[in-house]
């Protein structure tokens, strides 16, 4: 043994076997993916390791740059750590962090967003109680020193480390359980009525590239063709398609006259950095597509309905994320300023858009162009919306724009909060619905409002509390921190006269903001599933009171469906009725309760 490990140390071909065999453990990435992969971590205690071995792997993390990544325990064994990040992020964020400000008046409403437009900053998310903006550590200073008094100690971080955050929403190896996965009866692949479970289902265990899903999207093609068409909703700034998957059965009784085919469209990815909102599309249409034939609810409303499942309306900002920039939002299209590339897109529809203001500016994270429909990805999807509807005998019957992060189900309108839409009753009620039905799936409560009252707190003129107001018009709302004109929601639902359109924020409220993990694409993905099937339930005139026929349903599709009002105005007892059994779930309808009861306020003026 001795003579061995001499020769074995000596021998230069052996070592170069070794060192090639180490670099071989872990499998290369794509070659059209650059994203920083993790590096494996190493086991052992450093301190009983023979010099043979710490020479070993000096050698091995000079050429491969392998840091030593295990630390020893109590009892003498060692466990793996996390990776630090490369070095092209720690560059990139290892500066930066979040601070969340709670905002408590108009006055420092107003300065906030003064600061934020002077200095720049990354505003990820605001509503009517706290604004989260991320920042380089060394600019904090500056922007204590723009905010009143009150403002500089009501802010606390939400994440020290945010190249880390980010490093671990890449998809790895290590920082996956390893162990053998439980071994399931093997069957040969035929119709079943059984669907896959989550945990063999590895398409959703990790955030995916854009070079993944779209294959994907052709296998499901190409496995469903009964039902399932991929088709181009536009083409990007850099060229590539917009994918999106049509899921439908059309009636074949060439007797009866056509009816125009109402279309449901559920869409993510605007904003580049909502993975999630990606990753639960792509759940959301496998979950339709998989349950055709063996949910009688789904089997229902696919053959109701044509559904429209659009992953990402902004490819080329999406590639870019997993590529160069994590965090970046808007499109890639060039500015007027060279150094400033990206429109955002959820800020480019021609209803109402305001981007000739003087806070329009190229370098600013919602900058919304020079003109209406500027951004490409916009124009092509509302070109492609209305050219379904003028030439191809298609009826929008409801839109779904996801994104991240806040958990808020919001509708019309964003571009003001004194206006009202005309079928505010309507979209309030179902938008209680699927508020609900998100509800009964995992317990999470999201918030429903107007998507401009969803983001600013409204301000009573004369002093008097909130209640004692009857009118919008009285109220002066709080400085926004961003422009809310030229939505898709706004637009959708003004323009193309769909009768139902909603903004989903999904999973959380703030702490893992963008960079939620991918433990959470899963449940973030039933709760979309359980809006989505309420909404075409609502849509077909079930309004989610009758629970739909769960014989032979996947668990994973099943929700029992919440009840609902079936009129806004039905009497006062029905709705103080509804309101006692919601304080009766608990601390997760205290919320939902609070939104009931101001409804019932508005409907009584």
């Amino acid at each position: 043994m001795r003579l061995f490990t001499a020769s074995f140390a000596l021998d230069p071909f052996l070592l170069l076997w070794l060192f090639a065999t180490i670099s071989n453990i872990e499998a290369s990435p794509p070659q059209n993916l650059n994203f920083p992969l993790q590096t494996p971590p190493t086991y052992g205690n450093a301190q009983n390791r023979s010099w043979l071995t710490r020479v070993r792997d000096g050698l091995i993390e000079t050429i491969w740059p392998v840091s030593s990544l295990s630390t020893p325990n109590v009892a003498g064994a060692s466990i793996p750590q996390q990776p630090n990040p490369p070095p092209r992020l720690l560059s990139r964020y290892g500066g930066d962090l979040v601070l969340r400000f709670k905002i408590t008046s108009f006055k420092e409403g107003e300065a906030l967003a003064d600061a934020i437009k002077i200095l720049f900053l990354d505003v990820w998310e605001f509503n009517s109680d706290w604004v989260d903006i991320r920042l380089a550590k060394d600019v904090v200073p500056s922007l204590l020193s723009l905010l009143p008094p009150s403002l500089r100690q009501a802010h606390s971080p939400l994440m020290h480390d945010l190249a880390q955050a980010i490093f671990a929403t890449y998809p790895s190896l290590p920082f996956k359980d390893l162990s053998p996965p439980v071994q399931q009866p093997s069957r040969p692949f035929s119709p079943s009525l059984r669907t896959s479970t989550d945990q063999t289902n590895i398409f959703f265990r990790e955030y995916q590239p854009l070079s993944v899903i779209v294959p994907w999207m052709r296998l499901l093609r190409s496995l469903f063709p009964t039902h399932v068409r991929l088709i181009s909703v536009g083409l990007t700034y850099e060229g590539r398609e917009i994918p999106a998957l049509r899921v439908g059965v059309h009636p074949t009784n060439a007797e009866k006259p056509s009816q125009p085919r109402k279309t449901i469209i559920v869409a993510g990815g605007s904003h580049a950095r909502e993975w999630i909102s990606t990753s639960t599309v792509n759940y959301v249409a496998y979950s339709f597509i998989t349950g055709y034939g063996k949910s009688r609810s789904i089997t229902k409303l696919i053959e109701k309905f044509d559904f429209v499942f659009i992953p990402t309306l902004n490819p080329d900002g999406y590639v870019y994320t997993w590529e160069s920039d994590r965090l970046w939002r808007k499109n890639r299209q060039q500015t007027v300023l060279r150094f400033c590339r990206g429109l955002d897109l959820d800020r480019s529809y021609g209803f109402q858009w305001d981007g000739d203001t003087s806070n329009n500016n190229p370098c600013s994270e919602s900058f919304s162009g020079e003109s209406p429909f500027e951004a490409v990805e916009a124009r092509h999807f509302a070109d492609w919306a209305k050219n379904e509807t003028e030439h191809n005998n298609v009826e929008i019957a409801g839109f779904l724009d996801l994104h991240s992060y806040s958990q808020q189900v919001l509708y019309p309108y964003s571009y003001s909060c004194t206006l009202s839409p005309p079928s505010l009753e309507n979209l309030e009620e179902l938008a209680i619905g699927l508020a609900k039905a998100i509800r009964t799936t995992n317990g999470e409560a999201y918030d429903v409002t107007s998507a401009c009252e969803g983001s600013v707190s409204a301000n009573c003129k004369d002093g008097a509390s909130m209640s004692a107001h009857r009118l919008k018009s009285e109220r002066a709302f709080w400085p926004r921190m961003e422009t809310g004109g030229g939505s898709a929601l706004d637009w959708f639902y003004h323009e193309l006269k769909v009768p139902y359109v909603y903004q989903l924020k999904l999973r959380d409220t703030g702490s893992y903001g963008f960079l939620l993990p991918s433990e959470n694409i899963v449940p973030t993905g039933k709760e979309a599933f359980s809006a989505v099937e309420y909404f075409g339930n609502f849509l077909t005139g079930n309004k989610g009171i009758e629970e739909s026929d769960q014989a032979g349903m996947h668990d994973d599709a099943r929700i029992t469906h919440p009840p609902t009002r079936e009129n806004l105005q039905i009497n006062n007892a029905v709705m103080a009725k509804v309101e006692e059994q919601d304080k009766d779930d608990g601390s997760t309808g205290e919320r939902e309760t609070s939104t009931q009861w101001e409804l019932r306020k508005r409907r009584r003026r």
